[in-house]
């Protein structure tokens, strides 16, 4: 039986590819900061752990306690819209914290045990962001921007010892909590000369006919974890799949 650990498993994305992973007969590791046992179906095949993908102790702790994995999905991160000239530097630094510097570190603490064994997957999970540019989420392109190009060279570093790295990039989840996990994140990040502005981006993504659905991640995350050829980038969701054939 294989085992997957993933990252951030409270909601949305991270929540719905525990669910089908376990629902494919896997062991699924399930780590959350804050773990909850309700989330998930009770399984002899789950584990809920805690991990802060910010903290190397808990990164250490969470690794131990889930003993040998077979793929790793770096989904955990945090979102944040808001005009760049109001965001303060702290609050990039924090988003980097988890969605950059967070999966690299868990990547670092995993790959001497697939290095060694000569055989498992990352799966890191960026954003369309990355495939188009989008007003007032620039910090957040970032941050995800960089594991791009961080995952697009460890490909090929690791390569030669039988460890493949893949990339999936979700759209617009209007149904995830992208915007209400961030609210207190986001509070004054639209001044008053940015607000016209902000409103007619909302209108806009309100007014989407095409997005993502969580079902649409677990399913480009297992297909990422099982595909034996040597493609990198699996974009999910209707708008990610239509940016991706722009791009």
């Amino acid at each position: 039986m294989k085992t997957a650990l993933i990252t951030g498993c409270s909601s949305g994305y991270g929540l719905e590819t525990a669910r089908h992973f376990l629902a494919q007969g896997w062991k699924v590791v399930a780590s959350m900061r804050t773990p909850r046992h309700d989330l998930l179906p009770a399984s002899d095949r789950l584990q809920v752990l805690e991990l802060d993908v910010t903290r190397a102790d808990s990164i250490a702790r969470a690794l131990t306690a889930a003993g040998p994995i077979d793929v790793l999905v770096n989904n955990a991160g945090i979102g944040l819209f808001g005009a760049f000239e109001a965001t303060p530097m702290t609050t990039v630094r924090e988003i980097f914290e988890t969605n950059t510097f967070g999966t690299m570190a868990l990547c670092q603490a995993v790959l001497p045990r697939f290095r060694e064994r000569r055989g498992g997957t990352i799966v890191n999970v960026t954003s369309s962001a990355v495939l188009a540019p989008f007003p007032l989420v620039a910090a957040y392109t970032a941050s995800k921007t960089a594991i791009e190009g961080f995952t697009a060279s460890l490909e090929h570093e690791l390569r030669p010892f039988g460890v493949r790295v893949r990339l999936v990039q979700p759209g617009y989840g209007p149904s995830t909590g992208f915007t209400a996990n961030g609210q207190q994140r986001m509070q004054g990040l639209i001044p008053h000369a940015y607000e016209a502005y902000a409103q007619e981006v909302f209108a806009s993504m309100a007014d989407l006919r095409a997005h993502t659905h969580e079902s649409d991640v677990a399913t480009a995350v297992w297909h990422a974890a099982h595909d034996a050829s040597d493609r990198l980038r699996y974009p999910a969701g209707a708008d990610a799949v239509a940016l991706a054939g722009a791009a």
